[in-house]
């Protein structure tokens, strides 16, 4: 789940999602933020890019972890064939957060002071 504490947005992973994406919930300066987008489609080359290292996945299931690209590495929680949204983040470890396009997130992101 989404939470912004100040000037820091972080995604809280549960108990089995640490031990799913083998490691902790990503955290980045909130000004970082460029773009929150939402996609229907997650189980794409377009959402989905790179390769799975260190994570869990199955194909149209679950995927849990980093991807690693050309451009960098995304952080991603897909669940099935559920949306997901996409934060587009400049200036930090993760170039994207793939997460799971809930109401508890979207109201986190709607609540906040940003622009999108």
């Amino acid at each position: 789940m989404l939470e912004i504490n100040g000037s820091r947005i972080t995604y809280q992973l549960s108990f089995l999602e640490k031990l799913g994406a083998f490691g902790n919930s990503p955290s980045a300066d909130i000004s970082h933020l460029k773009s929150v987008t939402r996609d229907e489609k997650p189980w794409t080359t377009q959402v989905l890019r790179g390769i799975r290292a260190p994570g869990t996945g199955f194909p149209y299931v679950i995927m849990l972890g980093t991807m690693w690209h050309r451009k960098g590495r995304d952080f991603c929680v897909v669940y099935k064939r559920r949306p997901v949204l996409i934060l587009e983040f400049e200036n930090e470890k993760y170039k994207r957060w793939v997460i799971p396009a809930t109401e508890a997130n979207e109201k986190v992101l709607r609540n906040s002071a940003l622009d999108f």
